[in-house]
């Protein structure tokens, strides 16, 4: 029997998007979101859900463009670190000691550690209450080749993100593959009639 836990933001997993942009006065800033995905295919978007009072807010209005940086386990600590400080009130980035360096397609930065960068142009933006969903057009993915399969596509356990999980407020890692996309259910095909 499944026990009613009420309206929460219970989604299981979400992402660890540290999302670039710069401040109105150029400076970069990474900041932490959970709320975000894949949102369409043409043209390629990813939206993310960004508070009015967030830093960074006003940096990707502004320059009409973002990053999102995928950290692996290893970033776990600054990831973290980017949802609890300021950019208002500290360098974020410099704090952690990392590094950023000008995205090729838009006017935002890209965390160099991390594995997997998407480069965004804001295509759109909603308010929708505590949070405006920012809709960017994806300009370009970069990956480390170190993270790349065989036929040359982003390998997950090599990309190595860390996910976030809302209700037990902790991160986890990527498990092991339980099957293949657009196959597995193929066994199941046919067999309502």
């Amino acid at each position: 029997m499944k026990k009613s836990l009420g309206p929460q933001t219970l989604a299981y997993p979400t992402p660890v998007y540290l999302v670039g942009s710069y401040d109105k006065d150029g400076h970069a800033n990474m900041m932490n979101a959970a709320w975000g995905g894949i949102c369409n295919s043409i043209p390629p978007s990813i939206a993310v859900s960004v508070r009015k009072e967030r830093y960074s807010y006003d940096g990707i209005l502004h320059h009409k463009a973002f990053t999102i940086n995928i950290p692996n386990v290893e970033l776990t600590v600054p990831a973290d670190y980017f949802g609890l400080a300021s950019g208002r009130n500290e360098d974020k980035i410099a704090a952690a000691g990392l590094t950023t360096e000008q995205a090729t397609h838009v006017n935002a930065p890209l965390l160099c550690e991390c594995p997997l960068v998407i480069e965004c142009r804001l295509l759109n933006h909603f308010e929708l209450g505590g949070h405006t969903q920012m809709i960017g057009e994806i300009m370009d993915v970069k990956v480390e080749e170190s993270c790349l399969d065989g036929n040359g596509n982003p390998d997950i356990t090599k990309v190595n993100p860390i996910l976030f999980a809302p209700g037990n407020r902790a991160y986890f890692k990527v498990g092991e593959e339980v099957g293949k996309a657009f196959a597995v259910g193929k066994t199941l095909m046919g067999k309502s009639s």
